[in-house]
């Protein structure tokens, strides 16, 4: 498998995208946010003192994707259509956070669900610092994406 972001010579590139079909798109990321079992019952009751955590933390994710061609330097400026960020817990010490995007494009938006989860997470860290530092951003990762040349792919 070649690495389209690296030309001939292996310098950096943006792929170009050109000559690529337009296409329906779309991107699941998760990301689990273990923190203290009092944390965890501050956050869904929305008792902390900065305010709503969960709010707070779909405003940041919503915001993030939509700027990831800013903060991932070969990423491309992807028209997207829909952000959905949802939050679950396991009702001890866990937040489940997920993102799914939609876009119609040339290329995926893969890279704007990671980081919609990426940050929606630290998010819920900055909100809760103050009471459980111990906090841990663990397993973010892509459950799946649809569309494209490269298929489908479901984790």
């Amino acid at each position: 498998m070649d690495l389209t972001h690296l030309d001939e010579t292996g310098a950096a590139r943006m792929v170009d995208v050109g000559g690529k079909d337009v296409t329906r798109r779309t991107a699941e990321a998760a990301a689990t946010v273990k923190m203290q079992p009092e944390t965890l019952q501050k956050i869904l009751s929305a008792e902390l003192k900065k305010g709503d955590a969960l709010a707070t933390a779909r405003i940041a994710g919503i915001m993030a994707a939509k700027r990831t061609f800013e903060l991932i330097p070969l990423c491309h400026n992807i028209p997207i259509e829909s952000i959905n960020i949802d939050f679950d817990d396991n009702g001890r010490d866990e937040l489940y956070i997920r993102a799914r995007l939609t876009c119609s494009y040339k290329t995926g938006i893969e890279m704007e669900a990671l980081t919609a989860v990426s940050v929606a997470a630290l998010t819920v860290y900055d909100m809760c610092k103050a009471i459980d530092r111990g906090m841990a951003i663990k397993e973010i990762r892509l459950l799946e994406k649809t569309g494209g040349k490269s298929g489908d792919y479901r984790a």
